[in-house]
């Protein structure tokens, strides 16, 4: 048979209720949400002191609408609580070197904080910078690659996307706590402003790529068609070469 309980509310919860009004729970609460959602909608009857609650007109509909503003302030507040915060995690530290399409080498120049592509005579090439490139496991299934950071070899400097003025553009940055880019259990929110340090690494061919920003969607690291010009940022219809020869030289760890 099934379980009815009967309660005066006037009697159990406030004196500020109508009088004789009664109210029935025909099945018991199922869940412990259902008891908190029960109370939210009593809490805010009782305390109610509108003149449609003293009225002799109250109707099934104002009950209704009572318990449905409780039940709904509660559902959104458990959704906002529980939303996780995506992070891409450290997997891995390469030393590689990098070409553009046209086979410059990646120069630091002295005194500055740019990168230039440069076309290396022989004897040369102890000039060209190599690249500590981290990889990291991105959660979002439909990434535009595989995502990575560049640094070069033996300093704490970053390549960077971010945006200063009206369109984004590369930096050179130095980063004092590199553990926030690397190392076993580096992890970076999608949200913060780390992700300017992040490319999607695209490999279109063997060992043919490009860099996108994460942070600024179809901008790509890139060089110009003249020789020892810097790198800079550039989108898909630009007229600047955006492919790269990215070459591991040492696996450090995988």
């Amino acid at each position: 048979m099934e379980s009815e309980m009967k309660c005066n509310v006037s009697e159990m919860w406030s004196p500020k209720m109508p009088k004789g009004l009664d109210f029935e729970i025909s099945h018991h609460p199922l869940t412990m949400r259902h008891v908190v959602n029960l109370i939210v909608a009593m809490e805010r009857f009782k305390g109610s002191s509108s003149e449609s609650l003293m009225s002799s007109e109250f109707r099934d509909e104002d009950l209704l609408s009572i318990m449905l503003d409780g039940i709904v302030e509660e559902e959104i507040v458990f959704e906002r609580g529980s939303a996780p915060q995506l992070q891409v995690s450290w997997t891995g530290e390469e030393e590689c070197s990098m070409y553009d399409g046209e086979k410059r080498s990646l120069v630091q120049v002295q005194n500055s904080m740019e990168l230039h592509a440069v076309m290396l005579q022989g004897g040369a090439e102890p000039k060209k910078v190599l690249l500590n490139m981290s990889t990291y496991l991105h959660p979002a299934p439909s990434v535009e690659g595989r995502t990575v950071a560049l640094g070069i070899k033996g300093t704490n400097l970053y390549l960077s996307c971010r945006k200063d003025g009206a369109e984004p553009t590369l930096h050179l940055e130095a980063v004092e706590n590199k553990s926030l880019l690397s190392g076993l259990g580096t992890s970076i929110s999608v949200d913060s402003d780390l992700v300017r340090f992040l490319f999607y690494r695209q490999d279109t061919g063997v060992n043919i790529s490009t860099l996108m920003s994460v942070a600024y969607q179809n901008w790509y690291i890139s060089t110009a068609q003249q020789d020892n010009k810097p790198l800079a940022m550039c989108l898909e219809s630009a007229t600047r070469s955006r492919t790269f020869s990215i070459r591991e030289e040492v696996e450090r760890q995988s």
